[in-house]
């Protein structure tokens, strides 16, 4: 079948961290996951922002929770877009979320194929970036075979680095992975992590921000070469400084690359994420 952004729609969840999707691509639409926080359940991206969960947990609040979407609410969304021939529903990593399994359950109530549903595993930016690739295919012509491959190629070659303040907050949620050796240990040390096969892997341990920003540059330069088609996200949890920092170590040491997505991270990433945040995604996408 050929494709377009005429007859194709885009799904993402909000954990892409892209809210300014549907208000920049007439194909795009996002669903939230939820936040319960304070002893309400909040949208996120919608009814939370980034920001007010930052507040919050710097002021010591309880520990908030984070749910995936329904079925229900899936279906609700793939419903409102039978005007398009096809529906590509993008999401992050199965094994960080349900999110995948409930639009595969809720796929499978609609005509068989008409929602192809992506774990892209990834998250936040790195959702974002596959979509936006598809995006570019499709406003050029495009095919289900030629989106496929992308997709395969996207799953093997995009990388993301980040180093957070602590490791509590992933510890607390569930998703430290192998990094969990260094639970407890870390005392005034910063750990720079990455996401390998959709499991959190520890890469280094430094002391202060600076050293921290140099092991995302030595990631980058070892895992990347500059050419115009390096697509670059840069994600923060209330680290604008640190985000500012990165994106000017990226047009110093990339200056052919193109940071198509510089965001705030919402509040369900957030959550397992913490405050003080820095991620920073890439991969090669020549088209």
């Amino acid at each position: 079948m050929d494709l377009s952004a005429q007859s194709t729609a885009v799904v993402i969840d909000s954990t892409a961290d892209f809210p300014e999707g549907p208000r920049r691509l007439a194909n795009w639409r996002i669903v939230p996951l939820y936040v319960r926080l304070g002893g309400r359940v909040y949208r996120d991206h919608v009814d939370l922002s980034g920001e007010e969960l930052y507040r919050w947990l710097r002021q010591g609040g309880e520990p908030p929770t984070t749910a995936q979407p329904t079925p229900a609410d899936l279906l609700e969304v793939y419903q409102g877009l039978t005007g398009f021939a096809r529906v590509y529903s993008l999401h992050l990593s199965a094994t960080f979320s349900g999110t995948y399994e409930s639009a595969r359950a809720a796929a499978a109530e609609l005509e068989e194929g008409w929602v192809r549903v992506v774990d892209t595993g990834s998250v936040s930016a790195g959702v974002a970036l596959l979509g936006l690739a598809v995006q570019r295919r499709l406003e050029r012509g495009t095919t289900e075979e030629e989106i496929e491959a992308l997709v395969a190629r996207f799953r093997r070659d995009v990388r993301l680095v980040f180093t957070v303040d602590t490791l509590e907050y992933l510890a607390r949620g569930g998703r430290i992975g192998r990094a969990s050796a260094w639970a407890g240990e870390l005392l005034r040390v910063k750990p720079v992590l990455a996401i390998a096969e959709g499991e959190i892997v520890p890469l280094a341990r430094v002391r202060g921000n600076r050293r921290a920003l140099a092991e995302l540059e030595r990631a980058l330069g070892e895992g990347s070469r500059d050419e115009p088609g390096l697509r670059i996200g840069i994600v923060h949890a209330d680290a604008p400084e640190r985000e500012q920092a990165v994106a000017e170590m990226v047009a110093r040491t990339r200056p052919s690359a193109r940071i198509e997505v510089r965001s705030l991270l919402g509040p369900v990433v957030g959550t397992h994420a913490g405050p003080g945040t820095v991620g920073l995604f890439w991969w090669l996408d020549r088209d």
